[in-house]
């Protein structure tokens, strides 16, 4: 068959202006050239075949099981792509749209669901339909960067919370009033726990919305991967459940577990969910056939539980300082973004490939190399990984570390390892 696409022809475009020219001049010349040691910090170097990536957020190693594969190709051949339209035109409750909606709320123990096209604009969405402007909202101050972008797109009023400090939450509501709390049940960037009950109950006795992500809980954490707040038994207490499914599920979607009448009014109230193409078929398929596998291969989520706690008892002893955290993400906090890429490097020079966190996925000067442990890990794979940790201890340059600082003041817990909660 002939080929007749035509390339067209490359012209410069216009000079941006001043104003734009400054903010790209700044970060090139400040951020990259200083901050960064004149190289890009995300640019290390090309893994080889044999290197051990924990870079991917597929915990439970779904992402090429053959069910899930299977699901999708056959929803392909028997119906392409679909029809592109937002979801909001999709109202038959027999839609596949809606019969996953039904399935995931099922499973976490909420009357009903929502998909969005991802974890981002599921929480953007979210708090937009539910803060007006200047209504508090009251946010750990390691939350995702989607809720915090939700809280500015509503207009509403960020009250920044100490993380995990639960007094220090509960001043804050005094001082502010009745408002939106948002939390993560395990947060992205350390794998610290939130302190679910504490958190529920200033929220009751506030009389606050409480909205719970879990992205980094859901499938992972509960007999069948239910997440944290119904394993905790919370649904009582808790308003909304978000959760990314481009982690445990290896979907491109975002859930929000809530109530049938929110979920009415959510869908011609929140701007992504309006103006935002709906999830085609064999995402869909794709989906649903990773529920029924997160939700019956348990040996999954117990081995992810035995790989975690040996990553963390062992990295602990070696005097690595990961305290914050308990689960399946493993921070190295450097804090100075030139000592990141130095840990890096480090790191990459032995096989070992994480992801590096940086403002704004960070707050300033606490940004870290990130591990995230898998259940498709050997015991081979948990034992290169320490191996490599431990020659490689002096030259990553602890001491040096914000987190070790933080710790030698008291406010690192040196016992997390104890402390993971056993869910699974």
């Amino acid at each position: 068959m002939e080929n007749v696409s035509i390339l067209h022809p490359i012209v410069k475009a216009p000079e941006l202006p001043a104003f734009v020219t400054r903010r790209v001049d700044r970060f090139h010349n400040e951020r990259v050239a200083i901050d960064w040691g004149g190289r890009h910090i995300l640019r290390g170097r090309a893994p080889r075949p044999n290197d051990l990536m924990l870079q991917s957020n597929d915990y439970l190693a779904i992402a090429g099981h053959a069910d899930i594969v299977e699901a999708q190709r056959a929803a392909l051949a028997e119906g392409g792509l679909g029809m592109m339209m937002s979801a909001l035109f999709q109202q038959d409750a027999d839609q596949p749209l809606h019969r996953a909606e039904a399935e995931l709320a099922r499973a976490v123990g909420s009357q009903d669901g929502i998909l969005a096209q991802s974890g981002f604009a599921a929480n953007v969405g979210l708090i937009q339909s539910l803060a007006g402007e200047r209504v508090p909202v009251y946010i750990d101050m390691l939350a995702h960067a989607s809720l915090w972008e939700g809280i500015r797109s509503a207009g509403a009023k960020a009250v920044p919370v100490l993380h995990n400090d639960v007094a220090h939450l509960e001043r804050q509501v005094l001082r502010h009033g009745a408002g939106v709390i948002v939390v993560d049940a395990v947060y992205s960037t350390n794998g610290s726990l939130a302190p679910l009950a504490d958190i529920a109950a200033v929220a009751n006795a506030q009389d606050c919305v409480l909205v719970v992500d879990e992205s980094h809980s859901l499938g992972t954490h509960g007999a069948r991967g239910e997440g944290l707040v119904a394993s905790l038994g919370l649904n009582d207490r808790v308003h909304f459940i978000t959760a990314s499914l481009a982690k445990a599920y290896c979907s491109r979607a975002g859930f929000i577990a809530c109530t049938t009448r929110f979920k009415d009014y959510f869908g011609c109230e929140a701007l992504p969910a309006i103006f935002s193409s709906s999830l085609l078929p064999h995402e869909l398929a794709g989906l649903s056939a990773a529920h029924r596998v997160i939700q019956t291969e348990t040996w999954r989520r117990q081995r992810l539980r035995s790989v975690t706690r040996r990553v963390r008892r062992e990295l602990t002893a070696m005097g690595f300082p990961i305290g914050d955290g308990t689960e399946q993400i493993v921070a190295f906090e450097a804090g100075q973004e030139i000592l990141t890429g130095h840990v890096r490097d480090v790191m990459e020079r032995r096989g070992i490939f994480g992801s590096v966190f940086s403002a704004p996925a960070t707050t300033v000067n606490r940004s870290l190399l990130r591990l995230t442990l898998h259940a498709g890990m050997t015991d081979a794979d948990v034992d290169r990984l320490l191996d490599a940790c431990r020659d490689a201890r002096d030259e990553l340059a602890l001491p040096d570390w914000s987190a070790t600082r933080r710790a030698q003041r008291g406010n690192g817990r040196t016992a997390a390892t104890e402390a993971v909660i056993d869910v699974a």
